[in-house]
C-alpha cells in the first residue's frame, strides 16, 4: 500500500491497538495497515526519484485521498511535468496532460502499468484497496524486528479476480506499517519488491516515510518515494475529486 506516490501511497482512525501476536487475523491486520496509511482522508507532499543506471529523474507531487477509492495526485515539479495529474474515483481512473489540455480515461487493464515512467503502478500511487478486496489472506510467519512484532501475510487472488499478480506477500509491523511487499508473477517468480527504508512519526501515527520499489528484471533500477508532509482525517471539498478540478484545478 505504497504512495502518493507518488504516489504514488499508501486511517479510518488513529492507528489501532496492536493485534494479538498469538492469533492474528490476516484480514484485520491488512485493513488496519491500509487505514493507517490513508485514514478517512489524507493530503501529502511526496518526492519521487526514478533511478536507472544511466540516469535519474526527480519529481515532486501533492496527493489527496478520501475513503477507500478516491485519490488525486498532481505534479508540482519539475516544470516539464508540473500540472500532470491522475484522478481515481471508485473504479474509474483518468489522467490529465496539461500540454495537450486533454483528459484520458484509463482502462482497468492499465492500472498495473508503470505510472509516469516509474516502477510504481497506477494502483500503487492511488493507494488502491485491491489487495484487500481481490485477494484471500493468511499469516504465514511471525518475527521480531526493532522491538516490533512483524507478521508476513500471503495474499492469493480470489477466483476470477482481475489482478495481474500470482500472489503478493506483505510483511507488516504491529504498529501497522508495511516493511516489505513482494509481488509474484503468474509463474510465482518475484517480479518486484517494495521495501520501507525509513519509518517515523507523521500526522500522529507511525508512517512509511521512504519506500523503494525494485523491479526484478532490471538490476540497478529503482523508484523511491519520500513523504515530507501529511495531514490525515481532514475535511476535503467534494470538488477536489472531479474531472473539472482535474483539468482546471482550483487554488
Amino acid at each position: 500500500m505504497p504512495l502518493a506516490a507518488a504516489a504514488l501511497g499508501l486511517l479510518l482512525t488513529q492507528a489501532a491497538p496492536c493485534a494479538s501476536a498469538a492469533a492474528p487475523d490476516a484480514d484485520q491486520l491488512l485493513r488496519q495497515t491500509f487505514d493507517n496509511y490513508r485514514a478517512k482522508s489524507s493530503q501529502s507532499v511526496v518526492a519521487m526519484t526514478i533511478h536507472r543506471p544511466e540516469w535519474e529523474r526527480n519529481l515532486k507531487m501533492k496527493a489527496w485521498t478520501r475513503g477507500d477509492n478516491d485519490a488525486l495526485v498532481r505534479f508540482l515539479a519539475p516544470a516539464a511535468d508540473a500540472g500532470n495529474a491522475t484522478l481515481k474515483t471508485g473504479n474509474d481512473t483518468w489522467v490529465f496532460n496539461p500540454k495537450l489540455n486533454q483528459v484520458i480515461k484509463l482502462p482497468a487493464s492499465m492500472m498495473a502499468q508503470s505510472w509516469m515512467g516509474s516502477d510504481f503502478s497506477y494502483n500503487d500511487l492511488s493507494k488502491s484497496e485491491d489487495l484487500l478486496t481481490q485477494f484471500k489472506h493468511r499469516v504465514i510467519g511471525t518475527a521480531t524486528q526493532d522491538g516490533h512484532t512483524v507478521w508476513t501475510i500471503e495474499c492469493d487472488p480470489k477466483p476470477g479476480a482481475p489482478v495481474v499478480w500470482g500472489k503478493v506477500t506483505v510483511a507488516l509491523r504491529d504498529d501497522f506499517v508495511v516493511v516489505q511487499e513482494i509481488f509474484f508473477d503468474q509463474d510465482m517468480k518475484p517480479a518486484r519488491t517494495m521495501t520501507t527504508d525509513r519509518i517515523g512519526p507523521l500526522g500522529g501515527r507511525s508512517y512509511p516515510l521512504t519506500m523503494t520499489m525494485h523491479p526484478a528484471d532490471a538490476p540497478g533500477a529503482w523508484t523511491r518515494t519520500e513523504t515530507s508532509d501529511a495531514e490525515f482525517n481532514t475535511s476535503l471539498p467534494d470538488y477536489l475529486f472531479t474531472l473539472s478540478n482535474l483539468q482546471n484545478p482550483r487554488n
